[in-house]
Formats: structure tokens, sequence, C-alpha cells
């Protein structure tokens, strides 16, 4: 008898059963133009909506809804992004957060800080991890001028529900900034490709509705200067996932990638299974420089606060003293430690060898298999609570 190794049957993707003819097809599709109604136009697939026109439709609860709907199904079932120009109208207030970033990326530098970037070669771009508390903190007045945009909040309402959670990360990619190759972005797309094959193809599902990624232009962006390119219909292929390391899907997408040029004030926002990369900056003048948002649904929380280092110190002589078979063992450590790497102060815990930094429940691992002393794992928790101070 043959094994059924399709995902119908095992419920798991693999990058092997992906199939480029099927995501081929679903990438080939074009924008009905009747399913959005409120947009300009919808130029290389990409649907635009004038927010100054439509600043309006925001003060009614009833038409801000049927806005709201518009973009949900864009972001779900459509396109997978879209563009809102004038998102933020108060160009003073980019401009003053602009030179804030600018002061804070000097100082990091000048303290020898190196942010990483998960997709991109290193010495491409400057980057501000958690640039959403440093500009509050430093420049609470510009903040608050800052994202007092109704747009934004409508769009992220749209796609998260009410409660969500804003984080953001600077981006500023200089003239000759390479690009950044094909991906998906959080939760998953910081996985490993063994790591995501893990996860249940209904996971696979859940995933991009627990975020939403944007972005807010801080200057005029050409095409020239490498605005983010996006391949619309993407974030509808279900193992894309599994599949966006495969050097096959990463041709498909240069192959058929478009980018919008932007201007000051405009955010794009997309699906984060959305494949997508941003682009090189052939410029010679263009600093291009993003406010990238990675806004979270309030359920990515769980229902109790629970001290998990204090379990992992009280469990670990009983670990140690207890002849567990490996999978035992393994539900132990699941039921004790923290097995995920974020929520994490990227500046002290940046993902190094990999997209994600190493866990709670990796150092309990190694201290049980490598037969620490209980103040070697104390130490090391510790350390990784200090790292994970915002």
């Amino acid at each position: 008898m043959t094994l059924d190794t399709t995902p119908q049957a095992t419920g798991f993707y693999d990058q092997a059963t992906c199939d480029l003819a099927d995501f081929a097809a679903l990438t080939a599709q074009t924008v009905d133009l009747s399913t959005i109604p409120n947009a300009i136009a919808a130029p290389k697939n990409i649907p635009v909506y004038d927010m100054t026109a439509l600043a309006s439709h925001l003060d009614s609860p009833q038409s801000r809804k049927l806005l709201m709907a518009e973009w949900a199904g864009i972001l779900q079932s459509g396109a997978g992004v879209l563009v809102l120009r004038q998102a933020c109208r108060d160009h003073g207030a980019i401009d003053a957060a602009t030179k804030t970033y600018l002061d804070i990326i000097a100082d990091e530098r000048a303290a020898g800080a190196g942010a990483a970037d998960h997709f991109a070669a290193a010495g491409s771009n400057d980057r501000i991890w958690n640039s959403l508390q440093k500009l509050a903190i430093t420049a609470p007045d510009v903040f608050t001028r800052y994202f007092a945009s109704p747009a934004i909040d409508a769009i992220c309402e749209a796609w998260l529900g009410p409660q969500y959670q804003m984080t953001a990360q600077i981006n500023l990619v200089h003239p000759g900034g390479q690009a950044q190759q094909a991906h998906r972005d959080y939760h998953l797309g910081f996985q490993t490709a063994d790591i995501c094959a893990t996860y249940p193809a209904h996971v696979h599902d859940l995933s991009p509705l627990m975020t939403l990624q944007g972005g807010i232009a801080h200057c005029d962006m050409s095409i020239e200067s490498g605005p983010t390119k996006l391949l619309p219909f993407s974030q509808l292929y279900r193992p894309g996932y599994a599949a966006w390391r495969r050097d096959d899907f990463r041709a498909h997408f240069e192959a058929h990638c478009v980018q919008l040029p932007l201007d000051k004030g405009d955010a794009v926002f997309f699906n984060p299974a959305l494949f997508h990369a941003a682009g090189s900056n052939s410029s010679t003048d263009i600093h291009r420089m993003v406010n990238l948002l990675q806004v979270s649904s309030a359920f990515g929380r769980a229902m109790e606060s629970v001290d998990r280092s204090a379990m992992c110190r009280a469990v670990f002589p009983a670990l140690c003293a207890t002849d567990l078979p490996p999978a035992a063992r393994d539900a132990v450590l699941n039921a004790t430690a923290e097995g995920y790497a974020f929520p994490t102060n990227l500046d002290r815990d940046p993902p190094v060898g990999g997209l994600a930094p190493r866990t709670q429940k990796d150092i309990l691992r190694d201290a049980v298999e490598q037969g620490w002393t209980p103040q070697a794992l104390d130490a090391a928790l510790t350390a990784l609570a200090a790292r994970q101070i915002p």
C-alpha cells in the first residue's frame, strides 16, 4: 500500500508538495473593480484609496464599517495589498519623526549597535527596532501627531478587530542598498522551514489573521528608490509558508512582482502571507525611509499570567532526576517553559544565526541534556530575561 503524503492526508505542509502551477494560477488573477467601489484605481492589481477624499467616511460609524469590510475583503480574498494615499496627512509630524529617527540611528551607531535585517544582506540599510517606543519616549509630542491617523487606526481594526497591538520598526535603505529576498512575514514567516513544517496546515491559515503588515512612507519614493515588491493574490496560496524559500517560487515572484511609487504620507498595508520583498535602491540621492508597522491581534495572548522562569527553576531538578523518554520529556518542557521567541527586545536579543532568537525552552532543554548546575540555569534565564526587557 502506498502511503498518502498529501497535505489533505497528513494535515501538514512541506516544501516538496508545493505546486508552482497552482501558485501561478492564483497570482494570475486581476482585481475586480466592482468589489472595491471606494478605491480610486487598482494599478498593477493594487487597490489605491484617496484618504483625503475618504476622511468623512471614517467619521461615520456605518460608512467606516463598510470601508473596513471592503479593506478586509481585499486583504483576505482579494489582491492581499492596498495603498492608502495620504494616510498620514501631517507631513510636519513625519519630518519631525524622521529627524528623531536619524538621531536615534546616529546614537545607536555610535554605541556600536548593528541592527540586522531578517531578509536583506547586512549593510544594506539602517534599522531601528521598536521605533514605536523610542519615538514615544524621545519625542512624545511628535509621536502624538504622527499616530493621530484615523485611516491607520481603521485599517488595523479592519483586519485585526479592536484592541490591536501596534509595533513598528524603521527601515532606512540608502542608495545602492540591495533588495530583500521574497518572503512571507511574521508569525510563520519568521520560522525556519523545519519548524514551519511542524505546524499543522490549519495553523498556516491562522497565522496571517494574527498580524497586519504596513509601512508609512517618510519620503517620496520612486520605483528607482526600491519600494516594496509585491505579488498580488499570493496570500491565497495556502502552503505558501512552506513554499517561499523554494528557488522556483522566488523566481516566479521576481518575474511577476509589481511596485508602486509612494509619496510622503502614503501607507501600504498587506496580508503578512503576501509574497513581498523590499526593492533595490538604484537611485543616487533617495534615502528610502519607511516606518514598518507590524500590528498584532489582541487575541495572541494567554488567559493567565504565568511566571515560567520560576517554573523552569523549580522543575529543573526533577527533570534531571527523572529518566523520561524523549517524547515525555518534551511534553514537560512544553508545559513548563516559554517556547516562543517573541515578543522580545531585538536590540539586545537579535535573531543570531536564524530568523528568531533562542527561547527559554531551548535553554531549559540544553540545561537538562548537558547536565548544567542549577546556578548555570539560573544565570542563563536571568540573562535571557534581561535581554527581553523593553
